[in-house]
């Protein structure tokens, strides 16, 4: 089964990350393959954040699937954990973390295991979204510039 492990330091707080990556619906602005994100339900959790039900549509050149999953965001913990729930995976799982760093900015950490349900769709699709999962935190880091500016991190 494809996974994809990987941890980055930001300079911006775990809040804002959290608060970035939290904020799906904007994931088709910047984020690679995203080509539409639409939420289709939202649900309060009792200790606080709330589950997305969410169906993203991801694409490469002629290929389009769209799948749903569950959402958990945990804004007590910062952490987001995603589920699937229906589309052309078999399986799959991401997980987030942001950790505060000394001297400022985060700790970002991004897990994803998937399979897909064909084989074909896995052949066709699997070294292309490899490469993306490669450029998530990137884009992520970006968009974040973009919103909260470029200053440096204190140096520790």
């Amino acid at each position: 089964m494809p996974m994809f492990n990987n941890a980055r330091r930001v300079k911006h707080s775990p809040e804002q990350m959290f608060a970035l990556v939290a904020d799906v619906e904007k994931y088709p602005q910047f984020l690679p393959l995203c080509e539409g994100l639409t939420v289709r339900r939202r649900t309060p959790r009792e200790e606080g954040g709330e589950v997305l039900l969410a169906d993203m549509t991801v694409g490469y050149k002629a290929i389009r699937e769209t799948f749903s999953s569950r959402v958990t965001l945990d804004p007590k913990s910062l952490k987001i954990l995603v589920e699937y729930v229906d589309g052309p995976f078999r399986y799959l799982e991401n997980r987030w973390t942001f950790k505060a760093l000394p001297g400022g900015g985060c700790e970002i950490g991004f897990f994803i295991s998937y399979e897909f349900a064909s084989r074909m769709l896995g052949l066709l699709m699997g070294t292309m979204f490899d490469k993306a999962f490669r450029k998530f935190a990137e884009a992520f880091e970006r968009r974040a510039d973009g919103i909260y500016g470029t200053a440096r991190l204190a140096e520790t």
